[in-house]
């Protein structure tokens, strides 16, 4: 069996492929986080940020929702003089302008990670792709959720994007078949996590699956 290439020799992107990408992550808070750093990816590769991770998570006070939603004009100040990130006014805005409506979300009582487990379905989709060439760029699953969340406010989650943050949390396993990773990812998967979230039962998700 031969691991998914696309990581190549890196032994960064190589550790990325095999400890974290694909598995099922149900936390709010991490989720936020990897939406916000695959935002700040559009246009450049995956790699450059994984390099620059660490220095993003100093930069915004680990992605602690609260703390970023209170960000003011100084601290937007102090990110675009950070050589440790990616310097973009509108990411940085709309990093602090997603921390506010996560709030604003929060709230309401709508949980973060219930909202978006429950636009993909409620569970991890198992794919079975034997090559790289078959692995969509964007599917109907993730324009609806880019939809979704655009609707809400947030910036920087088209459907690509949305696409490789569906894939990194594991809502999809996008792993080759013949990657050993494929089938230990499988075992990750909580499918009731998202529904206790929301307090909703396991029943009533088995009934909509």
């Amino acid at each position: 069996m031969a691991p998914c290439p696309w990581p190549g020799a890196d032994p960064l992107y190589r550790d990325y492929h095999d400890r974290e990408w694909g598995v099922p992550e149900y936390d709010s808070r991490a989720l936020w986080e990897k939406l916000v750093l695959d935002g700040f990816q559009a246009g450049l590769a995956w790699i450059t940020i994984l390099r620059k991770r660490d220095a993003f998570r100093a930069a915004f006070d680990g992605f602690q929702p609260a703390t970023v939603a209170r960000y003011g004009e100084a601290d937007v100040a102090r990110l675009l003089g950070d050589a440790g990130i990616i310097r973009s006014r509108a990411k940085i805005e709309a990093t602090i302008a997603g921390a506010r409506i996560y709030g604003d979300m929060q709230a309401r009582g709508e949980d973060f990670s219930a909202f978006l487990w429950g636009l993909a379905g409620g569970k991890p989709r198992v794919n079975r792709y034997r090559s790289m060439a078959e692995v969509p760029a964007q599917t109907p699953v993730s324009v609806e959720m880019s939809k979704a969340l655009k609707a809400r406010g947030f910036k920087f989650v088209g459907p690509v994007i949305v696409y490789a943050f569906m894939q990194a949390t594991g809502m999809v396993n996008d792993h080759l078949v013949g990657c050993p990773r494929h089938k230990a990812v499988r075992s990750c998967a909580d499918p009731d996590a998202p529904y206790r979230a929301s307090g909703e039962s396991a029943h009533k998700n088995k009934v909509r699956s």
